[in-house]
């Protein structure tokens, strides 16, 4: 046995025993080898103490863009329109694969110092973040959206997007035995047409890739789309095929009880993005409805411009307050159902299903341990509520991915933030916003 954590108390995710305190879990080979309450017999390389520690699966990020940590705190207090169009998009113009690679990076660092173990984001230059991710040793499900407003400038075959794609296929799709996967990504409804969505949906089928598209932000976003084609965005993608692989919907809040009805049909995902679509003053999307009809919903944090970090535990508590305000209903989001988002409804939404998201036997080691020594984290009467309305992201004290520890208690073991700090003064920053930082 490579890795043994003893005496800790393990919440597994597994139904059979979903919380076992004073527990041993085991890992070899990147794997979950023994999960009990009884002390192994196999010899152990490594023994890591569990006291005062809660083990549990590592958390998957369903929707955030990598690219854009470096615009933190740069567009506030902007509707998702402004937003967009008049800060976000005529920046990231400005971006390079030297500059994303560095704001990946960033986000790795960020993810995994918060618990993160998967993450699924939607960017441009995605050899470059496949790149950074294939050597952080994180798990990523990459993808950069189609956009094209202009149905005489578009061609599928010199797009920009299909030829990272073609990289990707070739460089990056199942690296490491799948840790880095390729997704198949439209921006949104708004910023394409029907072309682009059936080439897309075709792209998706033909290489057996998941599809990840934003979907109903915004009320405007909702409407004018009614107008244009007389139904829903859900509707109109799912008649050019969107849906037809496993589909991660992007944040869903303007959606209609129909629309709902359509994604639980087709074995969709929502990527609820809680503190982002509060904070661009988009509302909030029906996550009790969508639970109570079957579909599936996961967490995500979106991008750092309008987040402005990527603490999934964060999102959690958001995302069960928010329930229960509308609703005023207090039984309507219990603590379970948040952190399942984040784990495995997260692994499913990335095809990862039966990999990891659970502490169970044959599993990918992807566990996290929060350190429990701490005011704010006693006494433990539910290690569900805990996490959901105590914890945070600053409580996590090691991060493993396939049983490798990539970060542990300040220290990241793959990553040299030294360095990637001297690139983003000395560069990234410069380049991109000039004499504001110095260049």
């Amino acid at each position: 046995m490579d890795i043994l954590f003893q005496n800790v108390t393990a919440l597994t995710l597994d139904e059979a025993n979903p919380v076992l305190k004073h527990a041993y879990v085991g890992v070899k080979e990147g794997k979950i080898c023994y999960v009990g309450t009884e002390k192994p017999q196999e010899p152990v390389k490594t023994v890591i103490t569990g006291e005062k520690r809660l083990l549990m699966p590592g958390l998957v990020n369903t929707h955030t863009h990598t690219a854009m940590t470096v615009l933190r705190g740069y567009a506030d207090d902007y509707t998702l329109q402004e937003w967009l169009f008049d800060k976000v998009f005529p920046v990231e113009a400005r971006f390079t694969e030297r500059t994303v690679k560095a704001a990946a990076q960033l986000a790795i660092a960020e993810s995994l110092r918060f618990g993160v173990t998967s993450l699924t984001c939607m960017d441009p230059y995605i050899p470059v973040i496949a790149e950074a991710c294939f050597e952080a040793g994180i798990n990523a499900n990459i993808g950069n959206g189609y956009l094209c407003m202009d149905p005489e400038q578009y061609c599928f075959e010199t797009d920009k997007v299909t030829a990272q794609n073609r990289e990707m296929l070739e460089r990056w799709h199942r690296a490491d035995d799948g840790r880095i996967r390729l997704d198949a990504s439209i921006h949104a409804e708004y910023t394409s047409f029907d072309r682009v969505w059936d080439d897309a949906a075709h792209f998706a089928r033909e290489n057996g890739l998941n599809m990840h598209v934003h979907l109903s932000e915004t009320e405007k976003e909702h409407c004018e789309c009614m107008e244009r084609y007389g139904m829903t965005p859900a509707e109109v993608l799912d008649r050019h095929g969107v849906f037809g692989t496993r589909t991660t919907a992007a944040h869903a809040v303007w959606v209609s009880d129909g629309d709902i009805d359509l994604l639980a049909e087709r074995g969709a995902v929502v990527a609820h993005n809680p503190a982002s679509n509060l904070k661009l003053g988009s509302g909030v999307a029906p996550v009790d409805k969508m639970r109570a009809r079957g579909l599936r919903v996961a967490l995500g944090t979106d991008s750092v411009c309008s987040n402005n970090n990527l603490d999934i535990l964060n999102e959690m508590r958001l995302s069960l307050l928010l329930q229960k305000g509308l609703s005023r209903d207090p039984s309507c989001a219990p603590a379970a159902e948040a952190v399942r988002s984040a784990t495995l409804d997260g692994a499913y939404a990335q095809g990862r299903e039966g990999e990891c998201g659970a502490i169970r036997v044959g599993l990918y080691a992807d566990l996290i341990l929060l350190n429990l020594d701490a005011p704010h984290l006693y006494p433990i009467h539910d290690p569900y509520s805990l996490l959901c309305y105590a914890a945070s992201g600053s409580d996590v004290c090691m991060t493993m991915v396939r049983g490798k520890i990539l970060y542990r208690d300040g220290e990241f073991l793959t990553i040299d933030r030294e360095r990637l700090q001297r690139e983003l003064d000395g560069f990234v920053m410069p380049h991109v916003f000039g004499a504001y930082f110095g260049a």
